[in-house]
């Protein structure tokens, strides 16, 4: 599968274990359901791709949970209220599966070709200069005086 297929899967299946952890009371269930979409994705997307699989599993975790709690405050009063007490809360009893996912989707792109794809992106950049200085930076000079006595003669109103 390709790269965004990969992120795909991760969204959806991280989606889907954090709801169904909060309808069932089962904390467990968010963080592993993240874990095994992060391995499934590693090794189904095609090695091309690795790179996008690589840095997009700590993006997809914080989408998927602010939308299943988003999802999940839907129904209770205060909905600001609800949703930054309940973000906070299942970020920070589920950020040890989201390391672990993480890694693991690391270990198994490294294994699969992950240094290729580095390299081939550090090749593309190579040409590519962010903040060098170009030598045709101001083509007009205007601090240059004229060099030859017709040129002098000219001011700035005159013509040709």
């Amino acid at each position: 599968m390709t790269g965004r297929g990969g992120v795909v899967l991760m969204f959806g299946a991280a989606l889907v274990c954090a709801l169904l952890s909060r309808w069932l009371g089962v904390g467990l269930l968010a963080g592993a359901g993240f874990a095994i979409a992060c391995a499934l994705a590693a090794f189904a997307t095609r090695p091309a791709d690795l790179l996008t699989i690589a840095v997009s599993p700590p993006l997809v975790f914080f989408f998927a949970t602010v939308l299943a709690e988003i999802v999940d405050a839907l129904g209770q009063g205060s909905l600001l209220r609800a949703l930054t007490v309940g973000l906070l809360t299942s970020l920070a009893s589920t950020a040890p599966w989201l390391f672990f996912g993480t890694l693991l989707v690391l270990v198994i792109t490294v294994f699969r070709g992950l240094p290729a794809n580095v390299r081939e992106l550090r090749g593309k950049l190579v040409g590519v200069r962010l903040f060098e200085k170009e030598d045709n930076e101001n083509p007009v000079r205007w601090d240059e005086s004229p060099t030859t006595t017709a040129e002098r003669r000219l001011h700035h109103g005159d013509v040709d």
